[in-house]
């Protein structure tokens, strides 16, 4: 799979989300940013990005996934936000 695959199938699974993508063959980085991780633990919105992907892992056509989430509010000041400098300034 490709990162753009990965991507498509989230987008395709979980509504008002952005994702940034990397990786090659079986294991992925993913950052997810969305209004729906407000108010859910760190389990919880893990869990919502492996259940999107539970039937590609189950086949294991994805076997690693490191998982990153934020609300726009907390991208706005994540250190791994390089596409807007300058933002929290």
């Amino acid at each position: 799979m490709q990162p753009s695959d990965i991507k498509a199938l989230l987008e395709a699974r979980l509504e008002d989300c952005d994702f940034y993508i990397q990786g090659e063959g079986c294991n992925f980085q993913v950052i997810a940013v969305g209004d729906v991780f407000g108010g859910l633990s760190p389990v919880k919105r893990q869990q919502l990005i492996y259940g999107a992907l539970s039937e590609e892992i189950a086949s294991g056509a994805v076997h690693a996934v490191s998982i990153k989430t934020y609300t726009p509010a907390q991208w706005a000041d994540a250190p791994e936000n390089v596409a807007s400098p300058g933002q929290g300034a």
